[in-house]
């Protein structure tokens, strides 16, 4: 699956996604993220800061759903997810650590947000929620 053309603005992080998890057994967690970054047509990157449930769930069963918003129209799309890998240095997480700082200034939280890691994931399937 891909992310088309249409949905950049909804990786942009200026509206706050939702990412869902499960644990091997089964108990869900919800919770929102800052950024749904834009890797390649086929990979997107999570803001970790504060996710420590969800990561742990992630660990435990590499598979997560995301909402992404676009902030132009409101368009709303789902992506099924499959844990890849986690950076904390090289570029990918030096652009989401200053697109992180853009946010954070926007909303006056510079001294609260703080990038972790980028967690990599690949996508397996994208639906647009009516």
């Amino acid at each position: 699956m891909m992310i088309k053309e249409e949905m950049k603005p909804a990786l942009q992080g200026i509206v706050p996604s939702c990412i869902v998890t499960c644990s091997k057994d089964g108990i869900p967690n919800a919770t929102y993220i800052s950024q749904v970054y834009y890797v390649d047509e086929e990979h997107v990157a999570l803001s970790h800061q504060f996710f420590n449930k969800s990561i742990r769930n992630i660990r435990e069963n590499p598979k997560a759903s995301v909402n992404i918003v676009s902030p132009e129209d409101f368009s709303m799309w789902k992506l099924d997810l499959q844990y890849s890998h986690s950076e904390n240095e090289g570029e990918l997480y030096d652009q989401m650590s200053l697109q992180l700082e853009a946010i954070a200034s926007m909303t006056g939280m510079e001294d609260v947000f703080k990038l972790k890691y980028a967690e990599v994931f690949k996508i397996i399937a994208v639906q647009q929620i009516a």
